[in-house]
């Protein structure tokens, strides 16, 4: 096995402070992903009923074609890589964007290559799947906030629309791509199997998922790697681990549930009580793949898992069209708190998927904000690019020392200024219901 540290000499630093996303750097051989197989079936869903037969499992679904037509669009924008993805049974919308971009999806009969395309009922949609692309991880000259550094770990504060992993519609601009760079590493190439694995993966994660539980044979074979990541959307700390003793030890903190993690993010509305736990199972939605869903009752019923979330509200904004939250993640879900969140009624500022849209803020804001800042408002709710959530804390011990070590990071530039605005537009004064580090780290 090659050292890593004939690849990248590291300086010697004090503990800073951390949050989450492990991933295995020691022999550059091992690609700094986990991923999960996934048994897919080749048939194509539509309105009539489905032949009751098994159909056989596919493989690839390269050559696949979609002719049908939008009958209904029961949303007010309906995006084309995510109607494609619910009309392909088992298809990833990761492997449906790759085909939109290189151009084999028409609409109306004109080639459409934007996966975020609106289409409309009555539009006619031809879509071919492509063939797999090789994938490879290629080193790239990113800048990177790297917050600590030794020979163990790697704390790296994720900014809002990196994406962690390549993946298939993904293949560069990743942080893995930024931290190849970073620690002079080679290009990894992916075999054939494993393009197929991660292609049959969603590639809107959030918050972070527990992909140390992954015991897959596609999984094994590129493991150690990332044990649970960010969202393309979620900012804040990951923690890089570069040797296998390293790995070994955070992916035991956490599924021991002894790693500390803190976020905070920006609601839509304010919940009921001012802090609680949510211990409510979460599974994925049966009509959009893509999304998870609260499921109350056993976790064991159908797919869904335990998951608990605390939160606290730390500040009530615009008279309560809007919140800064606090959450402490008991277990490590696909979009957790997104799912919890709206769950409760809260969904996050910006978070299109679940609830949390335009439409929803304005709803909620504009009648709580004088007429003088309507245009205001306005033009903070166009700035919406993402869900408002931030890895902000995360403690752990230290593989190697034992030392007990928290990061702690304050949101980027755009959460600053959306709280920023919030603060000012409402009717009457902030309410501020909780005070210290994570509140006043926001200013």
């Amino acid at each position: 096995m090659v050292s890593l540290y004939s690849y990248c000499p590291f300086p010697s630093t004090k503990a800073l402070q951390i949050s989450p996303s492990f991933l295995f750097l020691r022999n550059p051989n091992f690609l700094p992903f986990t991923f999960s197989r996934i048994i897919r079936r080749s048939s194509i869903s539509s309105s009539s009923s489905a032949p009751n037969h098994q159909e056989p499992i596919r493989t690839s679904y390269a050559g696949v074609q979609l002719e049908e037509t939008v009958y209904e669009t029961k949303q007010g924008k309906l995006r084309l890589d995510s109607w494609i993805s619910s009309r392909i049974q088992g298809i990833s919308r990761a492997r449906v964007q790759s085909s939109i971009k290189s151009g084999l999806v028409s609409v109306n009969g004109r080639v459409v290559d934007k996966v975020s395309h609106s289409l409309r009922a009555g539009d006619k949609v031809d879509c071919v799947i492509s063939d797999l692309q090789p994938l490879k991880a290629e080193p790239e000259d990113i800048p990177l906030d790297i917050v600590f550094e030794d020979d163990h770990v790697l704390v790296v504060n994720k900014p809002p629309h990196m994406v962690v992993h390549p993946a298939p519609g993904n293949a560069n601009g990743t942080l893995v791509n930024g931290i190849l760079h970073h620690c002079s590493l080679p290009t990894v190439a992916l075999s054939e199997k494993e393009v197929l694995s991660l292609s049959d993966t969603e590639d809107v994660s959030d918050d972070e998922e527990d992909l140390y539980g992954g015991t897959s044979a596609a999984a094994s074979s590129v493991r150690p790697g990332i044990v649970h990541r960010l969202d393309k959307g979620t900012s804040g700390l990951l923690v890089v681990a570069k040797d296998e003793h390293s790995h070994a030890h955070l992916s035991e903190q956490f599924k021991q549930h002894t790693i500390q993690r803190v976020y905070i993010s920006l609601t839509c509305g304010v919940p009921s009580a001012s802090s609680g736990r949510v211990d409510v199972p979460i599974g994925r939605d049966s009509n959009n793949r893509i999304r998870m869903v609260a499921v109350p009752g056993l976790s064991h019923h159908g797919r869904a898992r335990h998951a608990a979330s605390r939160y606290k509200v730390i500040e009530v904004l615009v008279g309560g069209g809007s919140a800064l939250v606090q959450w402490r993640l008991e277990t490590g879900r696909t979009h957790q708190i997104r799912a919890h969140a709206k769950y409760i009624g809260i969904p996050l500022l910006g978070d299109e998927v679940y609830g949390g849209t335009k439409n929803m803020a304005l709803s909620l804001l504009r009648p709580r904000t004088p007429a003088k800042n309507n245009d205001e408002l306005s033009r903070l709710v166009s700035r919406l690019e993402r869900p408002y959530l931030h890895a902000i804390v995360l403690g752990f011990e230290h593989p190697h020392s034992g030392e007990k070590m928290q990061f702690s990071r304050p949101p980027p530039p755009d959460f600053r200024q959306i709280l920023s605005d919030l603060r000012r537009i409402g009717i009457g004064k902030v309410k501020f219901l909780v005070s210290g580090t994570t509140s006043n780290i926001c200013y």
